[in-house]
């Protein structure tokens, strides 16, 4: 179920079910479906049927943060997402769209054409400005945690504790944002699996969820077809990872995930009721 236009960013994320986020890659050179979504009009086909299989966010990037990839321009990523966006707002006015950039320019684009959320894969680090953008026109931010940056995150994997590093990380930058005038109900934050951790790595963060909780954030999870789930099932082939990416994304929802983020909506819309069910030890609500 879509949210209405009338809710807040702050009432989407603290409803008591985890809540689906579709993901749009506009790229050529995504991990998992490099160059399918490249053309606006299949991307923006693709959000739609996303929100009719029951996304309540869809989230749109026009650069590859993969391990090893490397920046494009400002203007090519604005030529690849902003279009998309457009289209998704003019025929959804009430969808929550997000869109995946670390760049003000970027996002300022994205926020005119109707996106509600900027996620961030620097966690708001690389851009100050952004915050500022965010706090103006009142959108969601998503705060992910990387290691490095996207070209060299997998090269030099080192933390002086673990989960606790990340842990100070998302109270330095909760603070941070909060007194750079952000309300507290915005900020979503994201451990950012598979960015800048070993495979291992992303088993502890998702089994131990429970340590982020004292920073009172929702927690997004996204694991959808990573090369850990691939490790585990030998599995090379991305697209073929649908159902670890369920098994893992219901252990996250298990240890207190929020939202997940995922590239197949339907069947992740059925695992979420099945694990929120759980959770609840009720069938219904």
């Amino acid at each position: 179920m879509m949210a209405t236009e009338s809710w807040s960013f702050a009432e989407l994320v603290r409803q008591p079910r985890t809540l689906v986020m579709g993901v749009i890659n506009t790229t050529p050179d995504s991990f998992s479906d490099g160059g399918q979504h490249l053309d606006p009009e299949i991307a923006i086909a693709a959000a739609l049927e996303m929100f009719e299989a029951g996304a309540d966010i869809v989230d749109v990037g026009g650069e590859s943060t993969r391990p090893g990839s490397v920046a494009v321009e400002v203007g090519e990523e604005i030529h690849r997402a902003i279009p998309v966006i457009r289209g998704i707002y003019q025929h959804r006015p009430d969808a929550w769209i997000s869109i995946d950039t670390r760049r003000r320019a970027v996002a300022e684009a994205a926020v005119e054409c109707g996106a509600r959320i900027i996620n961030d894969i620097t966690g708001f680090r690389d851009d100050p400005s952004l915050v500022d953008l965010a706090r103006e026109a009142g959108t969601g931010l998503v705060v992910m945690h990387m290691l490095g940056k996207p070209k060299t995150m997998q090269q030099d994997i080192h933390y002086d504790s673990f989960p606790g590093d990340i842990y100070d990380f998302f109270q330095e930058r909760i603070q941070a944002l909060e007194d750079a005038g952000i309300p507290p109900g915005d900020i979503v934050i994201d451990p950012g699996i598979g960015f800048g951790k070993t495979f291992d790595h992303n088993l502890v963060l998702i089994n131990r969820l429970g340590i982020f909780r004292p920073l009172g954030k929702p927690i997004l999870v996204g694991p959808s077809r990573k090369a850990f789930i691939g490790k585990i099932l030998d599995e090379p082939n991305p697209a073929a990872r649908a159902v670890g990416t369920l098994a893992a994304t219901t252990a996250a929802i298990l240890r207190g995930a929020s939202i997940v983020r995922v590239h197949d909506v339907a069947p992740a819309v059925q695992a979420c009721k099945i694990a929120d069910a759980v959770v609840r030890e009720k069938v219904g609500r």
